[in-house]
């Protein structure tokens, strides 16, 4: 099964700029999209960006402009550089892959790392 680890987070001034990874473990099956979610304290989980495997993207309002999903298709990697961090933007940051092929269709869920932006 695909396992994701997720790195990066952090504490970090309003303004400041965090890089979050993650890490998908190798797997035969195809990887198509991969994103990143957040959940703040006493909010719904919402979706902060996405990226498919080849290369189109969806950003969430509130962070068009400030935040950049990337991938590594090679690496089974995706990564959110996150600029202009606002003290809304503190959550727990969790990574998802959706794969998708013929005979299977599932999700799979990084365990989380917080980011948390004093003001």
């Amino acid at each position: 099964q695909v396992q994701l680890v997720e790195s990066g987070g952090g504490l970090v001034q309003a303004e400041g700029s965090l890089r979050l990874s993650c890490a998908a473990s190798k797997s035969r099956l195809s990887i198509n999209v991969m994103g990143w979610y957040r959940q703040a304290p006493g909010k719904q989980r919402e979706q902060v960006a996405i990226i498919t495997n080849d290369g189109s993207t969806n950003y969430a309002d509130s962070v068009k402009g400030r935040f950049t999903i990337s991938r590594d298709n090679a690496k089974d990697t995706v990564y959110l550089q996150m600029n202009s961090l606002k003290p809304e933007d503190t959550a727990v940051y969790v990574c998802k892959a959706e794969l998708r092929g013929i005979g299977y269709a599932y999700d799979r869920w990084g365990k989380g790392t917080q980011v948390t932006v004093s003001s």
